[in-house]
């Protein structure tokens, strides 16, 4: 009973902070930071040695995570599409290496 209320707590403690760190995010937000850190839950998952709990706690944080950086590169996109629309360019190109 006491390991189930412990447990209960801390699931209670981990969604109040996965709450927290939403609302951070939209203040400041890193994309590196945030890119690393999704690496990071990456490889965890990947290597299979978390318990379910832990495991659905860092695929809930690499989505909120994934959902970000997305948001960020399509803002970062579309700023670079403005610029080229001011200089006369319609479209990106692609990159080619010399």
């Amino acid at each position: 009973m006491r390991q189930k209320i412990n447990m209960t707590q801390k699931k209670s403690v981990s969604n109040k902070k996965t709450q927290s760190d939403n609302s951070d995010s939209h203040e400041s937000f890193d994309f590196e930071t945030s890119f690393g850190e999704l690496e990071k839950i990456v490889d965890k998952l990947e290597n299979g040695q978390l318990n379910l709990e832990q495991s659905l706690d860092d695929f809930e944080r690499g989505i909120n995570l994934t959902r970000s950086c997305q948001s960020a590169l399509n803002n970062a996109q579309q700023k670079v599409q403005i610029l080229l629309k001011k200089n006369d360019q319609s479209s990106l190109q692609d990159y080619e290496s010399k």
